[in-house]
């Protein structure tokens, strides 16, 4: 894994840590290309459940790394490399958890918003700045939009203002604020990695297949879905598993009784 990029797999776990401190974890052709090898990467490895995404230092991410898009070559490469990257929430079947620090600013809000859920600190920062340089956050709008809605999302890219944690939370890009965001994130990362991961994947599927979907279409897919869980070996175990539990807790209802 290259310096820029810290891994290191714990359980079922897999912590990807920004390593570019120096320069608040901005997004230079290295660092991009390498996290999004170790995503992609992951969400194909049966060792890993759930992708725990960090930032080493005082930031999250401060965005792409301005001095390299000065240069027409690597900013040409940089293009399809970010596209795959700030899209990755469409294509990923294993969970992301962020944990966020410090600014997470244009291309740190789009990683942020291409995560499942965002534990943030009360000083975390976010903003859509691209429209103080002459440019439109046009690859990471998808996510943004999909995780704020799209009125929401315009207003910020038009106004490129800065917007706090509280404001994060209230939008729906920041899931929760605790004082230790690796921590929790941590935590939740470790309970998602345990389900099941034929569940996981399935759920995962299902929700970037019906986004759009006409009701009954969404409906017809999430049937078939059922179906193929249901009929699942994780399901069988979990079942059996719940039931004997709950014969343990309620011994007189038998695993077959009624739940009062």
């Amino acid at each position: 894994m290259s310096g820029v990029l810290e891994a290191q797999v714990t359980g079922r776990v897999l912590r990807l840590a920004l390593n570019r401190p120096e320069k608040r974890n901005a997004l230079n052709e290295e660092l991009s290309r390498a996290l999004l090898e170790a995503l992609e990467a992951a969400d194909t490895d049966a060792g890993v459940g759930a992708i725990l995404l960090t930032g080493n230092g005082g930031a999250f991410c401060a965005g792409m790394d301005l001095r390299e898009a000065l240069y027409g070559e690597i900013a040409v490469r940089m293009a399809p490399l970010h596209e795959r990257l700030f899209t990755v929430i469409g294509r990923m079947r294993k969970p992301v958890v962020a944990a966020i620090r410090g600014a997470a600013i244009a291309g740190g809000t789009g990683l942020a918003a291409n995560a499942h859920i965002v534990v943030a600190s009360d000083d975390a920062q976010f903003g859509l700045t691209e429209i103080r340089i002459g440019l439109w956050p046009v690859l990471i709008f998808p996510a943004c939009a999909l995780a704020m809605g799209e009125r929401r999302t315009t207003e910020l890219a038009l106004t490129g203002r800065l917007f706090g944690a509280a404001e994060a939370k209230e939008f729906g890009l920041v899931t929760e604020i605790v004082e230790d965001p690796l921590a929790r994130a941590t935590e939740l990362a470790e309970r998602l990695a345990a389900w099941s991961p034929e569940a996981m994947r399935e759920g995962m599927a299902y929700i970037s297949r019906i986004r759009g979907m006409s009701w009954d279409a969404a409906g017809a897919a999430g049937l078939a879905v059922r179906g193929r869980m249901m009929a699942g070996a994780d399901f069988a175990e979990g079942v059996t598993a719940f039931l004997e539990k709950r014969r343990a807790v309620w011994p007189s209802l038998g695993v077959t009784g009624r739940q009062r």
